[in-house]
C-alpha cells in the first residue's frame, strides 16, 4: 500500500516502501559482496603470515580491524557518501530514506550498521527477515532504531491524471468553503478519477458516487444539483491545488517582506553599502 505524503491535490510524493523480496535481493548483493572482501583480506593478512611469520596476538587484531572495517566501517561509508544507496540498492532500485522522507545521515547509517551486525551477520538474516515480514514498511530492526525505511525509487512510469477545473463548476469553487481532504480520501479520489475511463461503468457510478458522499462533508455550499460525480471531484482538487499554491506563494513573499524588513537599516539611515 502507498503510504507517504499527500498534497491537496492528491498527488503522493513519497516513495512506496520497497517490498521484502526487493530487501532481500538488495541485501544478497550488498553482504555478499561485504562477505568476499572480507574472505580476501582475511586471506591475504593468512599469506601474511606465513611469508613473515607474523606474531599471533598482531595477527589477531589485524583481523578484528579488518572485521569492524568490512562490517561496519564499510556499510557506513558507502551508505553516507551515495545518501543511502549501495551496489544491491542500485540494483534493486532502492533507496534508505529518513521515516520523513529525508536523506539519512552517518549517525543513522552507523545505528544500522552496527545493528546489522547482530541481526544480519550473527544470525544469518533470519532476524531482519522475520521483523521485515512483520513491518508494514519492510523495516529490519536497524530501520526502526534508525528511523528509516527502505523506498522505492526505480520502477515502470507513472502518468498522473492532469486536474483542471471543470468550466461550469469554476464560479461555485472559488466561493466555496472547501476544506482540505484527508490524506487517504484525496489519495482515493485522484486514483479513481485517473482510472476512471478504464473502469465497467456500474463500478465507476457506485465508487464515484460513495467518494462524493464522503467529500461533500468537507464543502459547504455542495455543487449546483444535477453535477456530476466525476466533476465534482475534479472541482475540489484543483481548487485545493490552486488554494495551496496561492497559499504557498504568500507565505514565501511574506518571508522576503519581513527579510527586507530586518535588513532596512532604522530611521531611515541611508545605506551606503560600507
Amino acid at each position: 500500500m502507498s503510504t507517504g505524503i499527500v498534497t491537496g491535490e492528491g498527488v503522493l510524493l513519497e516513495s512506496e516502501a520497497a517490498s521484502v523480496f526487493s530487501r532481500m535481493l538488495s541485501g544478497i548483493i550488498d553482504y555478499t559482496v561485504y562477505a568476499i572482501g572480507l574472505f580476501v583480506a582475511l586471506w591475504v593478512i593468512a599469506m601474511l603470515d606465513v611469508a613473515t611469520d607474523l606474531d599471533y596476538k598482531m595477527g589477531a587484531a589485524v583481523a578484528v580491524v579488518i572485521y569492524v572495517t568490512m562490517l561496519v566501517v564499510v556499510p557506513i561509508t558507502v551508505e553516507t557518501l551515495t545518501r543511502g544507496r549501495s551496489l544491491g540498492r542500485l540494483a534493486a532500485g532502492l533507496r534508505i530514506v529518513r521515516d520523513d522522507g529525508g536523506v539519512t545521515t552517518m549517525r543513522q547509517a552507523t545505528i544500522r550498521a552496527l545493528l546489522a551486525v547482530v541481526e544480519i551477520w550473527m544470525l544469518f538474516a533470519l532476524l531482519a527477515l522475520f521483523a521485515s515480514m512483520l513491518s508494514p514498511k519492510g523495516k529490519r530492526l536497524g530501520d526502526m532504531v534508525a528511523g528509516t525505511y527502505a523506498a522505492r525509487v526505480r520502477g515502470g512510469p507513472r502518468d498522473y491524471l492532469v486536474i483542471v477545473m471543470p468550466p461550469r463548476l469554476a464560479l461555485w469553487a472559488a466561493r466555496a468553503d472547501v476544506a482540505r481532504l484527508p490524506d487517504p480520501l484525496a489519495l482515493s479520489v485522484r486514483q479513481f478519477l485517473g482510472r476512471a475511463s478504464t473502469m465497467h461503468s456500474h463500478s465507476r457510478t457506485r465508487l464515484g458516487t460513495e467518494l462524493t458522499e464522503q467529500v461533500q462533508q468537507y464543502v459547504r455550499p455542495l455543487p449546483p444539483p444535477g453535477t456530476h460525480p466525476e466533476e465534482f471531484l475534479t472541482a475540489v482538487l484543483a481548487e485545493r491545488r490552486e488554494r495551496e499554491g496561492r497559499t504557498e506563494w504568500n507565505r514565501v513573499a511574506r518571508t522576503r517582506t519581513e527579510s527586507a524588513g530586518l535588513a532596512r537599516l532604522p530611521y531611515g539611515v541611508a545605506d551606503d553599502g560600507s
